[in-house]
This record gives structure tokens, sequence and C-alpha cells, in this order.
């Protein structure tokens, strides 16, 4: 598309030999217009909005100068082009300093204003790439906004974020997430017959209503888990104001919904007072769809609570992240997981809940080792994703296996770092102090810093033996390096080796041998 050009001349004769001998298309540019003075030009120009403006310095009524201050307050993209008779320090002066283009004295030739057009044109081109870039830089921006927005969101209503953090990247965002009291409203929207054609369009139109009733709302966040459920987080100052709010926005839900092939099932949280608290609210939620899309479930005559069913035991996933190894995840998943599998298929929200209580236990007990549970799995920033595609066992499997392996190995790269220097420590002052009949387990984990009962397990597991064990060993080869390199006798070795009772070393000293002290000695190196 031609760029737009104006020429502002007040002699006739230059004017119509610019306008008439210049191939303007040639050059990119597109003639729009011509006056003889400012004047006249203005309105014209405001009205065209050329890219490119030629104008003459000396003009009746409104020269040149005062033409540009205008245009470059009022069009300040155009690029202008001063014509001059006079060649003055001060004209040029002050159309450098109104930011004109270029400067050419009269009498101008066509070849010096296709010159000057193709340079201005290539300027044109560049600021037009620019700008092209700019925009698409904006619209990722955005897009990237939106997925943080939605990804805090998530956080939040799953517990994976602390208050402050959320206070803090919700401001980042541009979202207003302070107030008094907090709730969670969990939408399920379905095709009241499967069979009906198109059915995926309509669920999709009842997601864009429920989506243009709220966007201009403050006090509610919309969370589109996938492509059935809805979750809204809404904040007020007071519990009243918010079941006012929430009726409010139910009631022109179903409006909207009646006489669609689409029904709602509404899940609806009590009112928290912190923040911290919202993922609670979402939990109550869930829960209260579960019981209304599966009644049966559970027999109502159990007794048995139906959100038990669709609780992870996050203790036994804590002791696993704690204590556990690879190579038993499959012990730990059919114990604890797969009894949940089942009704994880009867409703994708109760998958998610029971996934999210896996990446929530998660994210705690990283948090807690000083890590970030994007960095440890960064797939959980798309993680509707990948529930959406979780159709089996084995993809649950899969999916919970990467994210409790990805914390063991947090777990192991923070911790063996600092349990190899703290082993270090302690054999080291254990070789310096082993002869001393005082020496204890407390004694060197008093020296470490850290509490007997964590040391011993520290100890153990990075030796393999238990404190008294390996004492025992270092005092063992240190006895048996005395017998074999000098004449003291068994008692004085005792001493030497942290032993206060010869007849107790005695008695050590066979049984992780199976000799006695004198039997040691006598041995050769024929024998």
């Amino acid at each position: 598309m031609p760029y737009k050009i104006f020429l502002v001349e007040d002699e006739i004769v230059t004017r119509e030999g610019i306008r008439d001998n210049v191939d303007w298309k040639a050059n990119g540019f597109e003639f729009c217009g011509e006056a003889p003075d400012g004047e006249i030009a203005l309105p014209i120009l405001l009205t065209v909005q050329p890219d490119v403006l030629i104008t003459d310095i000396k003009m009746p009524f409104m020269d040149g100068l005062q033409l540009c201050r205008i245009i470059r307050e009022r069009i300040p993209q155009a690029k202008i082009i001063i014509l001059s008779g006079h060649d003055e320090f001060e004209y040029a002066q002050e159309a450098i300093h109104l930011g004109v283009t270029d400067y050419l004295l009269k009498p101008v030739t066509v070849q010096d204003l296709n010159n000057v057009l193709q340079k201005i044109v290539a300027q044109l081109e560049n600021e037009k790439k620019d700008q092209e870039n700019v925009h698409k830089l904006q619209e990722q921006l955005e897009e990237n906004r939106t997925v943080l927005k939605e990804n805090l969101l998530l956080k939040l209503a799953i517990g994976a974020v602390s208050s402050a953090e959320a206070f803090e990247q919700s401001q980042q965002l541009g979202m207003d997430l302070f107030a008094r009291n907090y709730l969670v409203i969990a939408i399920r929207v379905e095709l009241c017959n499967s069979s009906e054609s198109s059915g995926s369009a309509e669920i999709k139109r009842i997601h864009n209503v429920i989506s243009k009733l709220v966007e201009n709302n403050p006090d509610v966040f919309l969370l589109q888990k996938d492509i059935e459920e809805v979750v809204l987080i809404m904040k007020g100052n007071t519990p009243e104001y918010l079941d006012e709010e929430k009726n409010l926005l139910l009631e022109q839900f179903q409006q909207q919904v009646e006489g669609t092939g689409c029904k709602l099932t509404i899940g609806i949280g009590a009112s928290k007072k912190r923040i911290a608290d919202v993922s609670q609210s979402f939990g109550e939620a869930l829960v209260s769809i579960q019981n209304q899309v599966n009644q049966e479930l559970v027999n109502p005559e159990s007794g048995v609570d139906k959100a038990e069913l669709l609780k992870v035991d996050k203790s036994a996933v804590e002791d696993y992240l704690k204590c556990g190894v690879k190579k038993d995840f499959d012990d730990f998943f059919e114990a604890f997981i797969r009894p949940l599998v089942d009704s994880a298929f009867k409703s994708s929200i109760i998958k998610s809940y029971i996934f999210m209580d896996i990446v929530l236990t998660t994210a705690r007990f990283v948090k807690e080792l000083g890590g970030d549970i994007d960095q440890v799995v960064p797939g959980l920033n798309h993680i509707e994703n990948i529930l959406a595609n979780i159709n089996t066992v084995d993809q649950i499997r899969e999916q919970v296996e990467m994210i409790l392996v990805s914390g063991l190995m947090f777990r192991d790269s923070r911790t063996y770092p600092q349990r190899a220097g703290i082993l270090q420590k302690a054999k080291e002052y254990i070789d310096q102090h082993y002869m001393d009949p005082e020496m204890s387990l407390n004694q060197v984990a008093a020296y470490v810093n850290h509490s007997p009962s964590h040391f011993s397990a520290i100890f153990s597991h990075g030796t393999c033996k238990t404190f008294k064990e390996y004492l025992t060993d270092l005092r063992i080869k240190k006895a048996k390096e005395l017998l074999r390199t000098t004449n003291l006798r068994s008692s004085e070795i005792s001493y030497q080796i942290g032993y206060g009772d010869p007849h107790y070393f005695s008695f050590i000293f066979r049984k992780n041998t199976g000799l006695t002290a004198t039997e040691f000695r006598t041995q050769t190196q024929f024998e």
C-alpha cells in the first residue's frame, strides 16, 4: 500500500512542476493533495493524515515553519520535507528544531526529490516493521500476562502459593486480590443430551457467556479449567456481599442456559477470611459438585463422607517425599493413589482435585526445602492440558510419578551436599577423639549442630552403619595397628583406643575379629 504525500507551495509553477514531474507511484507514494499556503492546507492535512508533507517555508497567510509546528503536534509521525529559496542558518536551525526530515534548497530537481523520497520510504518501511514488531510483542506480552494470571489463579485454587506471593504477583499482573473475604464457585457445563450434534460448540458458547458476565466485574476472577468446567474466585469485604453477588451471578447463568441444550452443575465453597484458605473453598466446591453429578458413588446409608473419597492421603505423600526412593513408587501408587482412580474417571473435576492434592503436597514440600515448584516441575504451567489428556490409569501413574520423582530428585539435590558436609565434619571429629572413653553420639551431634535423632539418621544413611558400629570398627582397626606395630600390652592398648575396661575391650575385640588380642598378635603372614 503506497504512502500518502501532500504538497504545499505558493508558487503555482513550482507546485505544478513537482506534482506533474515526479513519478510518485514509482517512489512508493500516492499524491493525495496540494495547497497554495499553510492556512488552506491545514484542515485538509488533518483530514487526509499524510505520511509525508512537502512544504515551502516562505508563504503568505501561514508560512511553512508555522505549518510544521502544528503538524508536528497534530500528526507527529508525519515526515516533513522543507523547500526553501533561502540558504540561511536561522531557517535550517528552526527546521532541525522542528524535527524536519529533509531540507532542500530551490530550485529543486526531480532527481533531488527522488533521492529524498527513496530515503524516506526506507525510513517509513523500517518504522512500519518496528511498529509491527512492537504490536506483536505487545500481543505476546498480553498472552503471557493472561497465562500468568491463569497460573496464579490455579495456584491460588490448589493452595500452591503463599498469601504474600499471591498479593505480590497479582499486583505485578494488574490484579487486585485484596479483600476481607473469598469464595469459590465451581461450574460444570454439560449437554442435556449427550448425542446432540454440535454439543461442544454449545458448551463453548455457554463458557463465553459466563466469561462475558464476569469479565468487567473486578471482584470475580475466572479460571477455565477445561472444556466443561469453570472456576470462579470471588472476593468481597463481607460474606453478605459475596452471597448477594453469588446469587445474582448464578441467576444470570441459569437464565442464559435456559432453552439451550446444556445444563449447569454448580458447587459453592464456604466464604473464607484469608486468601490462603481459597484452596479450602475450592475443595468444598468440588465436593459439592461431586455430590450432585455422581449420587451413587457412595451408598448414602453407609455413613461415609463422599468428600473423603476425593482426598489423597497427604501424610503418605509427605512420607514418601521425605523418605522414599524411586524404586518404591509402584508400591506407593498401588497403596494410596490407585484406590482413588475409579472415582477420578467418573468426573474430570474429581480427577483434577485428586491430582491437585498431589501437586499441592509436593509444592509445599519443595517450598519447605527452599525451592519453587514451577522450576522443579516446569510442566505444571500447563496443568490444564495435562489433565485434559489423562484418560487411563497408566497416564495418571505416569504424571503422578513425574511429579513425585521430581520432588525426590530436588530433595536429594538439596540434602546430599549438606549431608556430605555433616558426615565429613563428624568423621574428622571422631578420628580425633575416638580415644575418649566418653565419646558418644550426643557429643558428635552437638559438634555438628544437629539433634541426636537427626544426626543419627544422617550418619546411618551416609555410612550404612550406626554410630556405635562405626566407632567400634574404628577402635578395633586402631587396636589391630597397635598390636602389629608396638609391644604395648592389651590393657594399655585398651586405654589408648577409648576403652576404660580392658576386659570389655577383650570381649569386643574377639567378637569382631574371632580372635583374642594375643592370638591376633601372634599370627604371622605365613599362617
